[in-house]
């Protein structure tokens, strides 16, 4: 018998929850507790199936469904491992696909919707412009490996980039392009629970705990070119700040 099971105990029979749901909770509550750290390998499937007393296919879809939601993750020809969480900086001004490459994490996107358009009367004060002013928005889902991590929509002025359709991968890459990156951002930082919407999106639960990070960014002018929302999952995202005592 590993250890895990000896903590976690034995799954109940008679329970109206299926066997594999039992095992992901207890899984999940291992993590959750630390009793399973980051990077840290789970037992071979065979190991858990026979110290849980449930078939490899009820085991192999426990880990399935985890592998999903982003907690654990398997490495060709090593095993199953638990996720290690992702820490933001938030001392530095980098974008999603430049922290998650520092971190040997493969960042990509899922776009829901790329437009034109013009301020909104929000984005016209945030963004500090008149009535009119043409903008770009950009919607997607970020992912690290394949795990979803984020929805982002921000809001870009049309002037800062050659169409809307210059964006590729990452946002700041195409604004470095166009000569428009910012050196400077306001953030703010706040804890949310994620709609039916955002859940489904991002593989999470109706009323999970999020992390709604607003971002504005502004050019070497001093002007504002960005205003970005990306709502992380809480679960799996942390945010570092580095403090000093100023003299």
């Amino acid at each position: 018998m590993t250890v895990l099971s000896k903590e976690l105990g034995k799954l109940d029979e008679a329970s109206s929850l299926p066997l594999y749901q039992q095992l992901q909770r207890a899984l999940r509550q291992a993590i959750e507790s630390r009793l399973l750290g980051p990077d840290d390998a789970l037992p071979p499937e065979r190991d858990l199936a026979t110290d849980f007393s449930v078939s490899r296919i009820t085991v192999r879809k426990a880990i399935d469904g985890l592998v999903a939601e982003g907690l654990l993750v398997r490495r060709q020809g090593s095993g199953t491992f638990v996720r290690a969480r992702v820490e933001k900086n938030f001392s530095k001004l980098t974008s999603f696909s430049e922290d998650m490459r520092a971190r040997g994490r493969n960042p990509r996107s899922v776009w829901l919707r790329r437009s034109t358009g013009t301020v909104t009367p929000e984005e016209a004060l945030t963004l500090r412009s008149s009535p009119g002013t043409p903008v770009y928005r950009f919607h997607r889902i970020r992912f690290a490996d394949d795990a979803p991590m984020a929805l982002e929509y921000a809001t870009i002025l049309a002037s800062c980039l050659p169409s809307v359709d210059a964006v590729e991968s990452s946002l700041y890459a195409a604004l470095e392009r166009a000569g428009n990156r910012p050196v400077r951002a306001l953030q703010r930082l706040r804890a949310v629970l994620f709609s039916a919407e955002q859940a489904e999106l991002l593989q999470a639960q109706e009323r999970d705990a999020g992390l709604l990070v607003e971002r504005l960014g502004f050019l070497k002018d001093g002007r504002a070119a960005e205003f970005t929302q990306s709502y992380y999952r809480g679960d799996i995202y942390d945010f570092v700040a580095e403090l000093s005592l100023s003299s």
